[in-house]
C-alpha cells in the first residue's frame, strides 16, 4: 500500500465529523490526493448494511447480530474502497473503523474484544496506520445531540449508561494499542483540536513522502 490510512473514533457528539472535514481542505490545499469515508458504510453494499444497523426500528437487533453486520459491511469497504485507494497513494481519512466495534460491541455490549477481532479477521491485515481517537466524557459529548440536525439513530437514543461503557471502551482500546491509537483532547475548542491533530498526522505523512 502506498497510501496512508487514518481512522477516526470517539463516542456519538465527539467532533469527528467536524474534524475530518477541516482536515481533508487542508491537505488538499497542500496537493494530497484525499478520500473520505465512514463506517459502517462507504460503499453502496456497506451503506445498506448501515441502514439496518442503524434505524430505530431494529431495537430488537441483539449485540452479536450487530457486531457480524459491522464486521460484513467494514470487509466490503476495505475490498472495494479503502485498499483501491491506498493503492493509488491516496490519505484516507475514515469516520470510524475496527476500534468502533471493539468499543461498542465488545465492551459496552460485552461481547468481548476476542471475538469482535474474530469477527473482523479479514481486515486486521489492514489496519489503519494511525488511529485518532477523541477523548471526551459522555456528559459533555451528549450534550451536543440538541443541536444535531440529522435524525437521532438507534445508537445515538441508547441509554447514558451504554455510551459511559463505549467511553470506557475507548479508554481500553487505547491502552491495548497504543502505537496506533494516540488520543486528542475532545475538550478543545475546533481550531485547537484541529491544530493538535495535524501535529499528530505529521510524522506519518513524512514517512509517506
Amino acid at each position: 500500500m502506498k497510501g496512508l490510512f487514518i481512522t477516526f473514533e470517539g463516542g456519538e457528539c465527539s467532533g469527528k465529523t467536524t474534524l475530518i472535514k477541516k482536515l481533508v481542505s487542508y491537505y488538499e490545499n497542500k496537493g494530497y490526493k484525499v478520500l473520505t469515508s465512514r463506517e459502517p458504510g462507504g460503499t453502496p453494499i456497506a451503506e445498506q448494511i448501515r441502514n439496518v444497523i442503524l434505524d430505530n426500528n431494529n431495537v430488537a437487533m441483539t449485540g452479536k447480530c450487530e457486531a457480524l453486520l459491522y464486521a460484513a459491511s467494514r470487509i466490503q469497504h476495505v475490498e472495494e474502497k479503502i485498499l483501491p485507494a491506498l493503492d493509488k497513494g491516496y490519505i484516507v481519512l475514515c469516520d470510524r473503523f475496527i476500534d468502533s466495534s471493539l468499543a461498542y460491541q465488545g465492551y459496552a455490549r460485552n461481547i468481548g474484544f476476542d471475538l469482535i477481532l474474530e469477527a473482523n479477521k479479514f481486515v486486521l491485515d489492514y489496519l489503519p496506520d494511525l488511529t485518532v481517537l477523541i477523548n471526551i466524557k459522555p456528559e459533555i459529548a451528549l450534550k451536543r445531540m440538541s443541536n444535531r440536525l440529522d435524525k437521532v439513530n438507534r445508537l445515538d437514543a441508547e441509554s447514558f449508561n451504554f455510551h459511559k461503557l463505549v467511553y470506557e471502551g475507548y479508554q481500553e482500546v487505547l491502552k491495548r494499542y497504543p502505537n496506533r491509537v494516540k488520543a486528542v483532547d475532545g475538550n478543545l475548542d475546533e481550531d485547537s483540536l484541529f491544530l493538535e491533530t495535524i501535529n499528530l498526522i505529521k510524522p506519518y505523512l513524512e514517512k509517506l513522502c
